[in-house]
């Protein structure tokens, strides 16, 4: 049975991708449409689901940095926005059961606020794979959209306590003991190698730190994101991250699945989703607004806005808690699933084209933005720079690396990750924190004397997108990208890259040229 849904997911994922959209949006489809069929979601859909849920909150972990939850645009922000939600929302839900009672019901305040606290949050699965497939959760954005979620993450442990009276239990100070394990348990991940052990090694400090804090009464994906957490400082922690990123992609299926096998709706429930569907941008118009008002960017706060706004799988578990209790009735956890199914394909359809909107509207968001600037977020400046190589990833740096040793000082980086940024200036290398994709940057960096920006990126969407900000920032020298497949090479070439290397065949050209010289 679970090969027919699979089958069937990825008929649906392949579908809604060769008409641009993203495969999340099949997957839920075809949960939807497997429920119109009579299936329900079996125990290893759900297991499925759960382990995606949980690799992703510890591939999470292994990319935060505690200090970017002490930021105030952070934990500021997301109380802020918790509480403004939740009063304007209880008073609009109150508002509609008044004039729409047929089809809503009467709704009583604590019903109304229970409701607005469920669609309070915005989804972790739904954000994460979003930035992901961005290549933008290293952005300041994507690292703003992701401490918010795990602050979300700590509200929702606080609501269980609350509403569930499961307190920890007394053998949770224990936990604390983790903290001195942690050289032993690093000792551990260097022995585990770059192959299939590595993976492995992933998994079993997820599972570890879910079922750990499971023991003690504390939710266990808070386990699994601190977990992740403890090992973000390790040198092999990305490359952790990267070994399990397939898995989750693959238990993820799962979970968009099971979210469609919840339930199916009647005309009414389909109605009342719709509803609730249409005050999504309340939600980001809050979260622009609160962001702005706390100096960040107006770009900044639209791209953080915008990628918050959706509903959260953790809405069902609210609503299930609540329709337990005798508070709510059983269609609203049925209208709970689909407004939130909704909720994800709008984000994941309209993020698609969140920077060709920005760049119509950008005028007016700007003069929303807060006079005085952060600190992070001061454009920065490049002297004497001829070259620029944009993305320092492994390929990044070794084009950087070989640049400077022919060029020296007229070479510059420049990618999104600060902390990697920092950690190069104090080894004295040109390099600068920036969005390549922010066309306000470009728009502020003086790159009249640069002759050749090579884009070192992961993502043709991404090269594409940033040849665009180039060349409508007035730039008239030569760029330079990176393919891996041969169909990418013509895709960027259409788009105005003026040179394109395939990375697998130029690999092995230069592998071949530099072992020639063993024979001569």
């Amino acid at each position: 049975m679970e090969y027919i849904f699979l089958l069937f997911a990825f008929v649906c994922g392949l579908g809604v991708k060769l008409v641009g959209i993203p495969p999340l949006v099949g997957y839920l489809v075809a949960g939807f449409l497997l429920n119109a069929f009579g299936f329900s979601a079996t125990p290893a859909i759900t297991t499925f689901a759960n382990l995606g849920i949980t690799i992703m909150l510890f591939t999470i972990g292994l990319k935060l940095n505690l200090k970017d939850l002490s930021k105030r645009e952070v934990w500021a922000g997301s109380i802020a926005h918790t509480v403004l939600w939740v009063v304007v929302i209880t008073a609009l839900l109150i508002g509609a059961g008044a004039v729409l009672s047929a089809l809503t019901g009467q709704i009583d305040w604590q019903s109304a606020a229970l409701i607005a606290f469920a669609f309070s949050f915005s989804s972790t699965v739904c954000v994460v794979k979003v930035l992901e497939e961005a290549g933008e959760s290293k952005t300041r954005h994507g690292k703003l959209a992701i401490g918010v979620l795990v602050m979300q993450d700590i509200f929702a442990v606080v609501f269980l306590v609350v509403a569930t009276g499961k307190i920890p239990s007394l053998w949770a100070p224990l936990l604390l003991l983790i903290i001195p394990l942690m050289p032993v348990l690093k000792r551990v991940l260097n022995q585990s190698g770059h192959g299939e052990l590595l993976p492995l090694t992933g998994f079993i400090f997820a599972l570890g730190g879910y079922h750990l804090f499971e023991l003690v009464n504390i939710k266990g994906d808070l386990g699994a994101l601190i977990f992740g957490l403890l090992f973000a400082p390790h040198p092999k922690a990305s490359e952790m991250a990267k070994s399990l990123l397939a898995f989750k992609d693959l238990f993820l299926i799962g979970f968009f699945l099971s979210i469609g096998l919840t339930a199916l709706p009647d005309i009414n429930m389909l109605m009342m989703s719709g509803l609730l569907v249409l005050i999504i941008p309340i939600k980001f118009m809050l979260f622009f607004w609160l962001f702005t008002r706390l100096q960040l960017r107006g770009r900044t706060a639209y791209l953080g806005g915008l990628v918050l706004s959706n509903y959260s799988e953790f809405g069902l578990i609210v609503g299930a808690l609540a329709v337990s209790l005798g508070m709510l009735g059983e269609k609203w956890l049925v209208v709970l699933a689909v407004t939130t199914s909704i909720s994800f394909i709008f984000t994941s359809i309209i993020y698609r084209y969140s920077h060709s909107i920005y760049q119509r509207i950008k005028e007016p968001v700007k003069k929303l933005e807060s006079p005085v600037r952060l600190k992070e977020d001061i454009y920065p400046e490049i002297t004497r720079a001829k070259i620029l190589v944009v993305g320092l990833g492994r390929v990044g740096i070794g084009a950087f690396t070989s640049l400077n040793k022919i060029a020296d000082s007229r070479v510059w980086g420049m990618d999104a990750d600060r902390a990697k940024i920092q950690r190069m200036r104090k080894d004295g290398m040109n390099v600068i924190n920036g969005d390549g994709e922010d066309v306000d940057l470009w728009e502020n960096l003086d790159i009249r004397h640069v002759q050749l920006v090579l884009l070192a990126l992961p993502s043709i969407e991404d090269a594409i997108n940033i040849t665009k900000q180039l060349k409508n920032a007035g730039y008239s020298g030569k760029i330079a990208a990176i393919a891996r497949y041969e169909d990418e090479v013509s895709a960027l070439a259409d788009n105005g890259v003026d040179k394109v290397f395939n990375f697998f065949t130029e690999a092995g050209l230069g592998f071949a040229e530099e072992s020639l010289s063993l024979v001569e």
